[in-house]
């Protein structure tokens, strides 16, 4: 596998050569953005919300000029939030698409082995992932290929931090966590068991699933027998309504929290009037009102295409495209990829209102924003 993929690389490096100077992707009048997202199966409606936003934003952005006079054309790739189909839609965006750039992964485990085997290396940018992952988030000096990844969200680390302070705070203490078995699930679990011991304590149990599954009785066994006041679920939407609805069958009540990716209005959708008093972390300004400047702006591009839905998935959507697309402006007309690289690794500002982006040389972390939300009646999402 590591031979095939030395070989790809270097088959890459030739074919650059081959071009001369200019990168592939960039032409008069157009650069080419590669995106890989779930688009079907369990998670398919995620990467749909996200690539509808994008390709929203890129069409107004195009017919007010684009970019330095190029357009921006949007590749989007389905992989399922599976890792092997991310890796090689990684392949295909860069050498058959011929990307210039990438935009809005999703998933750590996909992500982080597309970072190590294909982008990293290639020397491809890649601004914004759906994930929390430390592995995404090492310093530059530890992991060269991480030169290459701009997190705009907060980490998974902040996320459980802010979810064990409130609950602690309510006097909550016995707390054990439901996770599902990849670099998500395990990042978050890594993320609470470390916020769990900066106040003494540790998960009063620990259940599992694995990634795809909603095979959840092991978990709600395990768990259910030490009755907890709260349990930290970091998993996604389905398998998190599975183990909700048994555990209620079970007669535990305790209170749920869960993490951003999980995607309150698909919950909702998926366990109607038992969502409510579910506690969801955000990594983004709450999309239900226009009292931040970027909210109302993206609000406002929704309704120009005639929809009324807004969500967090697609607050993130519009705002990782916004970093982008100032990193472009930044970089200049003479656009390179490494061009592109400095000029975000340089971006104190992204401009982005109400919504603080900074990343350093060194530093790829963009925001350590999180905000605690809960389901109400009605399945609204209330801060």
């Amino acid at each position: 596998m590591k031979g095939l993929c030395r070989g790809w690389l270097l088959g890459l490096v030739l074919w650059a050569g081959v071009l001369g100077a200019a990168d592939p992707g960039v032409g008069e009048t157009s650069i080419r953005v590669g995106m890989s997202s779930p688009f079907s199966g369990p998670n398919g409606a995620y990467g749909q919300d996200m690539k509808n936003v994008i390709e929203r934003y890129f069409e107004q952005l195009n017919r007010n000029g684009g970019v330095h006079g190029r357009i921006l054309e949007l590749v989007a790739l389905d992989d399922g939030y599976e890792t092997e189909r991310t890796v090689a839609n990684t392949k295909r965006l860069i050498q058959d698409e011929k990307v210039f750039a990438l935009l809005q992964y999703y998933g750590s485990s996909p992500t982080t082995q597309a970072m190590n085997e294909v982008f990293g290396p290639a020397r491809v940018p890649l601004v914004g992932t759906i994930s929390g992952a430390g592995t995404l988030r090492e310093q530059v000096a530890m992991n060269p290929n991480n030169r290459y990844l701009f997190n705009v969200r907060a980490s998974y680390a902040d996320e459980t931090a802010a979810i064990v302070e409130q609950l602690v705070n309510l006097g909550i203490r016995r707390i054990a966590v439901f996770y599902q078995n990849d670099g998500f699930g395990l990042s978050g679990l890594q993320g609470t068991t470390a916020a769990l011991a900066r106040h003494g304590l540790e998960p009063a149990a620990v259940g599992t699933v694995e990634r795809n599954s909603l095979d959840v009785a092991a978990a709600v066994h395990a768990i259910a027998a030490v009755e907890p006041q709260a349990v930290i679920m970091v998993t996604l939407y389905k398998p998190t309504a599975a183990f909700v609805k048994a555990m209620r069958a079970a007669g535990q009540t305790p209170q749920f929290m869960t993490l951003s990716p999980v995607g309150a209005d698909l919950l909702v959708q998926e366990l109607g009037d038992e969502a409510r008093g579910i506690g969801i972390s955000q990594v983004m300004p709450y999309p239900y009102t226009n009292t931040v400047p970027v909210v109302r702006e993206y609000r406002n591009l929704m309704k120009s295409g005639g929809s009324e839905e807004v969500s967090y998935y697609g607050i993130e959507a519009y705002v990782t495209a916004r970093v982008l697309v100032e990193g472009l402006q930044r970089a200049g007309r003479e656009l390179t990829r490494e061009a592109l690289v400095r000029a975000l690794e340089r971006m104190d500002d992204a401009g982005v209102r109400g919504y603080p982006v900074r990343f350093t040389p060194g530093e790829r972390s963009g925001s350590r924003f999180v905000d605690i939300t809960v389901i109400g009646t009605g399945g609204r999402v209330i801060r």
